[in-house]
């Protein structure tokens, strides 16, 4: 505590830190009396119910978890902050009113154990708990979590077949829409995303290659913003394209597709139906490209590249996939082969070799 100072008017005056201003200035409250005692013991009175008053004021998790998503939003894409604000509101009821000095390593691990319980997902699961420990880290640092979480589940991914994607093109070629028709080519051949194909303009065309740097992204607000991709980010990338998808995309000025992410997503769900082609989304087509890249031998560097994918990770989930369809297509033939065995009594025309 600072001691009192006394005045040309001869009272004592103590000057304490009380924090700083939104230009990060301190500011200081002054406490004065007739003599230096009474100051300095106003002054700290002051502080003691000061500090008195912030022990009391321990934060609620769901406080807590608000003040972090908020303190956030300048930062991070609108994105991410619509998929916290989401789990923040359909999930960790439980959790919310407690305060957070108060919620223990077990409380965390009984509220994991039980979202396994009610059906959620493994990654959701993850995700929630992610959230929750970015939480303590900004509020609780001291408390390091060391929650038994559920194993990572292996990825949904679809993969569709050479014949699927013909059909599909075929399709919207009858259809005559021009813009589904040239979203799906660069989707399937480029790879591009619906972000970056809906952002798409001529003057990001050089011949056949595409300068892929923005993006139309939904903000908080639910309006569509244009969103530059930093140079630094793997987004940022030029794709060339075969003569037939940029054939498509000739004398087209301006906007090359007069869609949003979202049109591109309905429509592609319901040609898919005009199609006879099983569901699948808009967005494995990168999948397929990916795949088909891999097939004919293209190193996973440029894979990568191409397709704007930081690490291997997703290429990865993307093969074995692939593997797993050729394995089931493998176990199919060898099924069918015992079993019409077992069944005639016959072989299939099938020749062994005789063993030397």
């Amino acid at each position: 505590m600072a001691t009192a100072r006394k005045l040309p008017s001869g009272q004592y005056r103590v000057r304490v830190y009380v924090g700083k201003d939104k230009n990060g200035k301190d500011i200081r409250k002054s406490f004065t009396a007739a003599t230096k005692k009474e100051a300095e013991y106003l002054a700290t009175k002051y502080m003691l119910e000061k500090r008195e008053a912030a022990s009391n004021k321990i934060l609620t998790f769901g406080e807590a978890l608000d003040a972090y998503i908020a303190g956030r939003e300048s930062v991070l894409s609108a994105s991410t902050i619509r998929g916290y604000k989401q789990l923040a509101e359909n999930n960790f009821d439980s959790l919310r009113p407690r305060k957070i000095d108060d919620i223990t390593q077990d409380d965390i691990q009984n509220f994991v154990n039980n979202a396994c319980a009610s059906g959620l997902s493994s990654k959701s699961v993850r995700n929630m708990h992610g959230l929750i420990s970015s939480v303590f880290k900004k509020e609780r640092p001291s408390m390091r979590l060391t929650t038994a979480l559920p194993a990572k589940s292996k990825p949904d991914l679809y993969i569709p077949s050479d014949d699927e994607v013909v059909k599909v093109i075929n399709q919207i070629r009858k259809e005559k829409d021009r813009d589904m028709l040239i979203a799906i080519l660069l989707a399937a051949y480029g790879p591009m995303r619906r972000s970056e194909i809906c952002a798409l303009t001529d003057s990001d065309i050089s011949g056949n290659v595409i300068h892929v740097h923005k993006a139309i992204v939904l903000r908080k607000d639910n309006e569509w913003e244009l969103k530059m991709i930093p140079k630094t980010e793997a987004g940022d990338r030029f794709i060339s394209m075969p003569d037939f998808v940029m054939k498509e995309l000739k004398g087209i000025k301006g906007q090359i597709i007069s869609l949003n992410p979202n049109s591109v997503t309905e429509r592609f769900h319901r040609l898919l139906r005009r199609a006879g082609v099983p569901y699948f989304r808009f967005h494995d087509l990168r999948h397929y490209s990916a795949s088909i890249q891999h097939a004919i031998g293209i190193p996973d560097a440029y894979i990568m590249q191409r397709g704007g994918w930081e690490s291997d990770s997703t290429l990865k989930n993307i093969y074995r996939h692939a593997l797993d369809q050729e394995a089931q297509k493998a176990n199919n033939k060898i099924n069918d082969y015992f079993s019409n065995l077992q069944t005639t009594g016959h072989k299939t025309g099938h020749k062994r070799k005789r063993a030397q």
